[in-house]
């Protein structure tokens, strides 16, 4: 390798020690493809209750950090451990903001301190580089921050700003990821002196939002180079439909943001070695996937054939129930699906009302459709090993991750073109025997059945069908080729030591 890079991955969340989703799976692992490319990445996340549980040993690096939050200095520790891959993982610690039952929130809503707990931890990220810069035998540098989401988007406005000139961090170069530009961390402008910075950052060329203060406008703002999680997601997010008021911003620096589809990991995505599926299988010898479509249809209480009479593709949704996720059409297309002689089934919870629709539904359409509320990973496995369709109807996805597992369990994707789905799956042809899945482009029950009905048509001639399942299979979707691209982005950025970065990213 030409370069070995010292890279830090802040996140807000990171598996196995806090996960509420795919930024979780992201922070985990990316930095672990990086560092088996031979890098220097590390991961720096809060101390939430619980973390003890995934870690053999936790150990104290800097016992003890001031970190300014506003007129105050809030004591705290960085602590630390190791991945079972040996990433290390600093831990941030404070009790009073993070010893808590949930990372953002409860079932009745945010945080209310919410501003406050992400002030910490930006200010005390780099509070944490600084101490270890002078740590003896602890002693590290990175080159480049890499921050993720709104949690973390005040830390590229500090290095600009209050640290611009701290010698420990003024070379530091900044890359932030947009994972969903729905979630902003928007706050009312009375928490600006909680912040520390000052008003000439809240204007609208910096992290001021229509009179409220943007933790992601200043990532989106101070960074030096911007990625997000697809490359249609990234032209997608520069567009009023999918820009959530951040559109003009994402625009002005459209030539500094750049696409990368997400990876997933190929050794806990494997129907090779998944422990939960009664059959192992691969491309190479598939006959297992039948037996797991067989044993799936009968724990889930499934006919053997559709509504008609004859032969129809098992179609599962592994989800969260909200609003993005398009369940509400999938709902209205569910008679068209069940004429079509497909079984459907469902696996996830989230928006009460979906839930106990899909629930009702369940109850009206025994034998053809079934629904359990909740997330059992080992369910969600058997189910992408024996269905034979995964169906993501979303009105938008940035990257997607059940398309990838999908393709990887011989699951065929039957999605909308929109984002990270349309960078993934590529539409059947019979006559080639190309492609890998079937799309639809209109958000409506019509669009998504026409798409259900053509991959009931495919499903019925079993020789198209076993090539279009093999054409998935041996698609390749693991983190090595996404982590080389990061690597490649992170070279852009590189500085120079004791480069002094401009007040403002660019």
């Amino acid at each position: 390798m030409a370069q070995r890079l010292r890279v830090l991955l802040v996140a807000s969340e990171a598996s196995p020690f806090a996960k509420t989703g795919g930024l979780g799976d992201v922070a985990a692992a990316l930095p672990r493809a990086l560092r088996a490319l031979g890098h220097d990445v590390r991961i720096l996340m809060p101390r939430y209750r619980g973390v003890e549980r995934h870690a053999s040993v936790i150990r104290t690096v800097v016992p003890r950090l001031e970190v300014p939050v506003g007129d105050r200095r809030v004591e705290s520790a960085l602590l630390a451990t190791e991945t079972s891959a040996g990433v290390p993982v600093y831990f941030l610690q404070q009790d009073r903001y993070f010893d808590r039952d949930g990372l953002y929130g409860t079932g009745d809503g945010d945080y209310s301190d919410n501003c406050e707990r992400f002030v910490f931890f930006c200010r005390g990220a780099l509070e944490a580089l600084i101490a270890l810069d002078g740590e003896g035998r602890e002693a590290w540098r990175p080159q480049i921050i890499h921050a993720n989401d709104w949690q973390t988007g005040l830390i590229s406005v500090y290095l600009r700003t209050l640290y611009r000139d701290h010698p420990a961090l003024s070379a530091v170069a900044t890359v932030f990821t947009i994972h969903n530009l729905a979630y902003q961390g928007v706050f009312w402008h009375h928490d600006m002196p909680m912040t520390g910075l000052g008003w000439d950052v809240f204007t609208p060329a910096g992290i001021e939002f229509y009179g409220k203060l943007n933790f992601l406008k200043g990532g989106l703002v101070f960074s030096n180079l911007l990625t997000t999680v697809s490359r249609t997601y990234a032209a997608e997010i520069r567009t009023p439909e999918f820009g959530n008021g951040l559109e003009g911003v994402l625009e002005e620096r459209a030539q500094d943001l750049h696409g990368v589809v997400n990876g997933i990991d190929y050794e806990q995505w494997n129907p090779a070695k998944d422990p939960a599926l009664p059959r192992s299988y691969s491309p190479a010898e598939p006959e297992g996937k039948l037996v797991c479509r067989e044993a799936l249809r009968r724990e889930l209480g499934l006919t053997d054939v559709g509504l008609n009479g004859g032969p129809g593709p098992l179609v599962a949704m592994i989800t969260r129930l909200a609003g993005q996720k398009g369940l509400d059409v999938a709902l209205e297309s569910l008679p068209g699906m069940l004429d079509a002689g497909c079984r459907v089934a469902l696996l996830g919870s989230g928006e009460a009302s979906l839930e106990e629709a899909w629930t009702h539904a369940a109850a009206r359409h025994p034998g053809t459709v079934a629904v359990r509320i909740g997330y059992d990973p080992e369910l969600a496995s058997r189910m992408y090993a024996g269905a034979d369709c995964v169906l993501m109807p979303s009105r938008y996805e940035p990257c997607g991750l059940a398309q990838l597992i999908a393709l990887r369990y011989g699951a065929v994707p039957v999605v909308r073109r929109t984002g990270g789905l349309a960078d993934t799956v590529t539409e059947f042809d019979g006559a080639r025997r190309t492609g890998t899945g079937f799309l639809f482009d209109a958000f409506s029950a019509d669009a998504l059945l026409d798409a259900v009905r053509r991959a009931a048509a495919a499903f019925r001639r079993p020789e198209l069908w076993g090539a279009l399942v093999k054409n998935a299979m041996t698609e390749d979707f693991s983190w090595d080729t996404s982590a080389r691209e990061y690597a490649q982005l992170y070279k852009k950025v590189l500085r120079p030591q004791g480069a002094k970065p401009s007040r403002r990213s660019r």
